[in-house]
């Protein structure tokens, strides 16, 4: 039998489950749903502190999550708290509306000051809570392709493969239009020249038209090429404007 989920029955019986719900309870108050007051307060710029894993204790982990966004404004802190309380399973219909509120208000603001982390966090709650399917696919869409980046940016982290030279032959082989196989039909990308990831991104701004997971799928997409990532490296690489990706 295959993992899955626990049931909704089975988590009722989750003993740190009710704690951490019991915790959520006594600090739910301290959501501050003044959205525009909130954008031009920063928090003290200290030194940016990430958090790793979470407290059972919520007071611990929102003051952990607050050193998160040190020299942030304020708003971007409420969105984590948001979301840390519907995860801890308290009143999530109450904050996923709070939630889905400040998006539909504030999208253009958290798209440009959200991080990717907290991106992606904003597009799991959407999949978890929302009842819009068109909203819950896109932002599954949004999951898949950073945690894709990310699972192979961390095999090359621990493979040591950062510092490693392009095969010049390879390259060569490529440009001669040679089809090389990867796996289950599907070949090498074409290095300097190749319009899939050109295609990619035209049906990607197609996307970012029908709501805000696709919004959030094209700014993640974006910021892949500006980052040390194997979007970036081969957007580098790519020799043929007609087939760029931008």
């Amino acid at each position: 039998m295959g993992r899955r989920d626990k049931s909704k029955f089975e988590k009722w019986f989750s003993l740190s489950r009710h704690q951490r719900r019991l915790n959520a309870k006594n600090l739910s108050n301290q959501i501050d749903t003044n959205f525009r007051s909130q954008k031009k307060k920063l928090i003290a710029n200290d030194k940016i502190i990430y958090t790793h894993g979470s407290f059972n204790n919520i007071e611990k982990h929102f003051t952990a999550l607050k050193n998160e966004f040190s020299g942030q404004s304020e708003l971007c802190y409420t969105h984590a708290k948001i979301i840390v309380l519907m995860r801890r399973d308290f009143e999530s219909s109450k904050y996923f509306a709070i939630f889905e509120n400040l998006w539909y208000k504030e999208t253009k603001f958290l798209l440009k000051n959200l991080n990717t982390r907290w991106l992606i966090s904003a597009a799991d709650t959407f999949t978890d809570y929302s009842n819009d399917d068109a909203l819950r696919g896109l932002s599954i869409a949004c999951s898949c392709l950073l945690n894709t980046v990310k699972i192979q940016e961390s095999e090359r982290f621990i493979a040591n493969t950062q510092n490693h030279k392009d095969d010049k032959e390879k390259i060569i082989e490529l440009s001669n239009e040679e089809r090389v196989a990867l796996f289950d039909g599907i070949s090498v990308f074409k290095v300097g020249t190749d319009d899939t990831l050109r295609n990619m991104r035209w049906r990607i701004d197609k996307a970012a038209k029908i709501n805000i997971a696709g919004q959030v799928l094209l700014e993640v997409f974006i910021r892949l090429q500006k980052f040390d990532t194997v979007y970036k490296r081969l957007k580098d690489k790519h020799a043929r404007e007609k087939t760029g990706w931008w």
